[in-house]
């Protein structure tokens, strides 16, 4: 199993949601800066995050994305399988046919693995990520250079 660039920016995307979710909606390219993920890749992941149901649209001036359920009720491992990340770790896809048409070895061994990560990875939600004290401290740390540049920019005027 190997979580790829897509999974991460999916969860971390999500996270930055919640961490904005009373504020309303909040825009891709907010996200983008914040986070220091392209714009054109979180247009593809949101396209499929909306369509899966884990994010609403929202048009018009103040428009961009909300989540669609409270972040108590979405976990990471919805992000990350609504977003067609594999979290099998066994070589068949869980198809049992390892070697050849046969199960290896240690099939069971990495099925036993796939099913832990599942459950740890649904065990938590974005809400639970909120909570955390380390990424409240990033969330602060991103707010103060947001303030900053917008105080640099008000500046140069």
């Amino acid at each position: 199993m190997k979580l790829t660039t897509k999974g991460r920016y999916a969860v971390t995307a999500m996270l930055d949601l919640a961490l904005h979710y009373q504020q309303g909606a909040v825009t891709l390219s907010e996200i983008a800066k914040r986070q220091g993920i392209s714009l054109s890749y979180l247009e593809q992941l949101f396209a499929r995050l909306r369509r899966n149901g884990l994010v609403d649209s929202v048009r018009g001036p103040g428009g961009g994305y909300t989540l669609a359920l409270a972040p108590d009720k979405i976990t990471v491992a919805q992000i990350v399988i609504t977003i067609n990340e594999n979290i099998d770790a066994t070589r068949c896809g869980g198809d049992k046919n390892c070697q050849g048409d046969e199960r290896c070895l240690t099939h069971d061994l990495w099925h036993s693995l796939s099913e832990r990560i599942h459950d740890f990875l649904n065990g938590i939600t974005l809400a639970d990520l909120v909570a955390e004290p380390n990424v409240r401290d990033v969330a602060e740390r991103q707010r103060e250079r947001d303030r900053e540049k917008r105080v640099s920019v008000v500046a140069a005027r």
